[in-house]
Protein backbone atom coordinates (compact mmCIF):
# COMPACT_ATOMS: atom_id res chain seq x y z
CA UNK A 1 0.00 0.00 0.00
CA UNK A 2 1.26 3.35 -0.91
CA UNK A 3 1.83 5.70 2.53
CA UNK A 4 1.95 9.38 3.11
CA UNK A 5 5.70 9.58 1.94
CA UNK A 6 4.87 7.76 -1.34
CA UNK A 7 2.27 9.89 -2.21
CA UNK A 8 4.55 13.17 -1.37
CA UNK A 9 7.96 11.63 -3.60
CA UNK A 10 5.23 11.10 -6.52
CA UNK A 11 3.84 14.34 -5.58
CA UNK A 12 6.84 15.68 -6.20
CA UNK A 13 8.32 13.54 -9.08
CA UNK A 14 5.49 14.49 -10.93
CA UNK A 15 6.66 18.02 -10.50
CA UNK A 16 9.79 17.25 -12.16
CA UNK A 17 12.22 16.35 -9.14
CA UNK A 18 14.46 13.50 -10.00
CA UNK A 19 15.40 13.36 -6.42
CA UNK A 20 11.65 12.20 -5.22
CA UNK A 21 11.53 9.98 -7.92
CA UNK A 22 15.21 8.01 -7.31
CA UNK A 23 14.00 7.98 -3.78
CA UNK A 24 10.99 6.35 -4.94
CA UNK A 25 12.68 3.76 -7.28
CA UNK A 26 15.34 3.00 -4.40
CA UNK A 27 12.22 2.00 -2.39
CA UNK A 28 10.22 0.12 -4.97
CA UNK A 29 13.15 -1.99 -7.50
CA UNK A 30 13.87 -4.77 -5.88
CA UNK A 31 9.99 -5.81 -5.33
CA UNK A 32 9.80 -4.29 -9.18
CA UNK A 33 12.82 -6.77 -10.06
CA UNK A 34 10.97 -9.99 -8.68
CA UNK A 35 7.96 -9.13 -10.57
CA UNK A 36 10.40 -9.35 -13.94
CA UNK A 37 11.95 -12.01 -12.72
CA UNK A 38 8.71 -14.26 -12.56
CA UNK A 39 7.83 -12.92 -15.75
CA UNK A 40 10.90 -13.79 -17.78
CA UNK A 41 13.10 -16.33 -15.46
CA UNK A 42 16.19 -14.85 -16.22
CA UNK A 43 18.04 -12.56 -14.20
CA UNK A 44 20.10 -10.15 -16.66
CA UNK A 45 17.00 -9.77 -18.78
CA UNK A 46 15.14 -9.30 -15.44
CA UNK A 47 17.10 -6.20 -14.21
CA UNK A 48 17.02 -5.18 -17.72
CA UNK A 49 13.12 -4.85 -17.70
CA UNK A 50 13.03 -3.45 -14.37
CA UNK A 51 15.50 -0.93 -15.25
CA UNK A 52 13.69 0.00 -18.43
CA UNK A 53 10.57 0.02 -16.96
CA UNK A 54 11.66 2.79 -14.20
CA UNK A 55 13.03 5.32 -16.80
CA UNK A 56 10.11 4.66 -18.65
CA UNK A 57 7.57 5.49 -16.16
CA UNK A 58 9.86 8.63 -15.38
CA UNK A 59 9.03 10.01 -18.76
CA UNK A 60 5.71 8.96 -18.71
CA UNK A 61 5.13 10.08 -14.57
CA UNK A 62 2.65 13.16 -15.61
CA UNK A 63 0.07 10.50 -16.87
CA UNK A 64 0.09 8.40 -13.92
CA UNK A 65 -3.62 9.34 -12.62
CA UNK A 66 -3.67 8.08 -9.27
CA UNK A 67 -6.77 5.40 -10.32
CA UNK A 68 -4.63 2.40 -9.16
CA UNK A 69 -1.50 2.12 -7.35
CA UNK A 70 1.35 3.79 -8.26
CA UNK A 71 3.41 0.09 -8.13
CA UNK A 72 0.19 -1.46 -10.57
CA UNK A 73 0.84 1.32 -12.80
CA UNK A 74 5.02 0.35 -12.89
CA UNK A 75 3.75 -3.14 -13.63
CA UNK A 76 1.76 -2.69 -16.40
CA UNK A 77 4.77 -0.71 -18.00
CA UNK A 78 6.84 -3.72 -17.19
CA UNK A 79 4.60 -5.97 -18.56
CA UNK A 80 4.76 -3.70 -22.00
CA UNK A 81 8.26 -4.07 -22.19
CA UNK A 82 7.82 -7.65 -21.71
CA UNK A 83 5.98 -8.40 -24.56
CA UNK A 84 8.23 -5.78 -27.09
CA UNK A 85 11.01 -8.25 -25.83
CA UNK A 86 9.05 -11.43 -26.61
CA UNK A 87 8.07 -10.34 -30.23
CA UNK A 88 11.77 -9.20 -30.93
CA UNK A 89 13.11 -12.40 -29.25
CA UNK A 90 11.78 -14.85 -27.03
CA UNK A 91 14.30 -15.50 -23.89
CA UNK A 92 15.60 -19.16 -23.91
CA UNK A 93 13.82 -21.02 -21.12
CA UNK A 94 15.44 -22.22 -18.03
CA UNK A 95 15.78 -25.88 -19.45
CA UNK A 96 18.07 -24.27 -22.12
CA UNK A 97 20.26 -22.57 -19.66
CA UNK A 98 24.18 -24.42 -18.76
CA UNK A 99 25.00 -24.98 -15.34
CA UNK A 100 26.36 -22.05 -14.72
CA UNK A 101 23.45 -19.72 -15.89
CA UNK A 102 20.79 -22.18 -14.22
CA UNK A 103 22.76 -21.86 -10.57
CA UNK A 104 22.67 -18.43 -11.07
CA UNK A 105 19.11 -18.24 -11.81
CA UNK A 106 18.17 -20.65 -9.08
CA UNK A 107 20.32 -18.66 -6.58
CA UNK A 108 18.58 -15.61 -7.58
CA UNK A 109 15.28 -17.36 -6.66
CA UNK A 110 16.71 -18.52 -3.45
CA UNK A 111 17.39 -14.75 -2.61
CA UNK A 112 13.69 -14.02 -3.27
CA UNK A 113 11.91 -16.91 -1.41
CA UNK A 114 10.88 -17.27 2.40
CA UNK A 115 14.07 -17.54 4.14
CA UNK A 116 12.05 -20.14 6.38
CA UNK A 117 12.13 -22.59 3.15
CA UNK A 118 14.55 -25.85 3.16
CA UNK A 119 16.61 -26.19 0.31
CA UNK A 120 14.13 -28.83 -1.19
CA UNK A 121 11.32 -26.79 -0.62
CA UNK A 122 12.90 -23.95 -2.44
CA UNK A 123 13.62 -26.13 -5.34
CA UNK A 124 9.92 -27.56 -5.73
CA UNK A 125 9.06 -23.51 -5.70
CA UNK A 126 11.55 -22.88 -8.23
CA UNK A 127 10.16 -25.40 -10.71
CA UNK A 128 6.50 -24.87 -9.94
CA UNK A 129 7.16 -21.41 -10.51
CA UNK A 130 8.90 -22.14 -14.03
CA UNK A 131 5.95 -24.85 -14.66
CA UNK A 132 3.21 -21.93 -13.75
CA UNK A 133 5.10 -19.53 -16.36
CA UNK A 134 5.11 -21.57 -18.86
CA UNK A 135 1.91 -22.34 -18.81
CA UNK A 136 0.51 -18.10 -18.72
CA UNK A 137 2.72 -17.85 -21.39
CA UNK A 138 0.26 -19.98 -23.60
CA UNK A 139 -2.31 -17.18 -22.68
CA UNK A 140 -3.12 -14.15 -25.32
CA UNK A 141 -0.90 -11.34 -24.08
CA UNK A 142 -4.61 -9.64 -22.34
CA UNK A 143 -5.33 -12.74 -20.46
CA UNK A 144 -1.22 -12.51 -19.06
CA UNK A 145 -2.05 -9.35 -18.17
CA UNK A 146 -4.89 -9.78 -15.95
CA UNK A 147 -3.66 -12.99 -14.57
CA UNK A 148 0.09 -11.58 -13.54
CA UNK A 149 -1.88 -8.08 -11.95
CA UNK A 150 -4.71 -10.03 -9.91
CA UNK A 151 -2.10 -12.51 -8.62
CA UNK A 152 1.45 -11.72 -9.16
CA UNK A 153 0.82 -7.71 -7.93
CA UNK A 154 -2.69 -8.50 -6.34
CA UNK A 155 -4.16 -5.50 -6.99
CA UNK A 156 -8.17 -4.50 -6.92
CA UNK A 157 -10.52 -4.73 -10.03
CA UNK A 158 -10.77 -1.30 -10.17
CA UNK A 159 -6.92 -0.65 -9.94
CA UNK A 160 -6.07 -3.02 -12.88
CA UNK A 161 -9.04 -1.88 -14.88
CA UNK A 162 -7.30 1.94 -14.47
CA UNK A 163 -3.89 0.73 -15.39
CA UNK A 164 -4.87 -1.35 -18.32
CA UNK A 165 -7.58 1.16 -19.68
CA UNK A 166 -10.53 -1.01 -19.77
CA UNK A 167 -13.33 -1.77 -17.58
CA UNK A 168 -13.89 -3.71 -14.73
CA UNK A 169 -16.48 -6.15 -16.97
CA UNK A 170 -13.75 -6.50 -19.23
CA UNK A 171 -10.99 -6.94 -16.48
CA UNK A 172 -13.47 -9.88 -14.72
CA UNK A 173 -14.24 -11.49 -18.16
CA UNK A 174 -10.33 -11.46 -19.27
CA UNK A 175 -9.90 -13.15 -15.50
CA UNK A 176 -12.37 -15.83 -15.67
CA UNK A 177 -11.34 -17.14 -19.26
CA UNK A 178 -7.93 -16.97 -19.00
CA UNK A 179 -8.10 -19.44 -15.56
CA UNK A 180 -10.48 -21.35 -17.39
CA UNK A 181 -7.79 -21.67 -20.48
CA UNK A 182 -5.35 -22.68 -17.72
CA UNK A 183 -7.53 -25.31 -16.01
CA UNK A 184 -7.77 -27.20 -19.50
CA UNK A 185 -3.46 -27.76 -19.47
CA UNK A 186 -2.84 -30.59 -18.21
CA UNK A 187 0.56 -29.02 -16.59
CA UNK A 188 -1.71 -26.81 -14.51
CA UNK A 189 -3.38 -30.14 -12.94
CA UNK A 190 -3.95 -29.22 -9.02
CA UNK A 191 -2.28 -25.36 -9.61
CA UNK A 192 -5.35 -23.37 -10.32
CA UNK A 193 -6.61 -25.05 -7.29
CA UNK A 194 -3.68 -23.81 -4.84
CA UNK A 195 -4.00 -19.94 -6.21
CA UNK A 196 -5.21 -18.04 -3.54
CA UNK A 197 -8.74 -17.06 -3.02
CA UNK A 198 -9.88 -17.68 -6.34
CA UNK A 199 -13.84 -16.69 -6.25
CA UNK A 200 -12.88 -13.72 -4.34
CA UNK A 201 -10.37 -12.38 -7.23
CA UNK A 202 -13.23 -12.60 -10.00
Amino acid sequence: METPDTRSLLAQAQGGDADAYCEMCHALEGRLLRHAMTLCGNESLAEELAQETLVEAWRYIRRYNGRCQFFTWLCAILLNRFRNVMREKRPAPLSTLDREEEATARNHIEQITDENCAPDEVVETFERAAQVRLCIERLSQKHQQVIYLRFYVDDSLEGIAAALGCSIGTVKSRLFHALEKLRTMDAMSGEIENLPSIKEKL
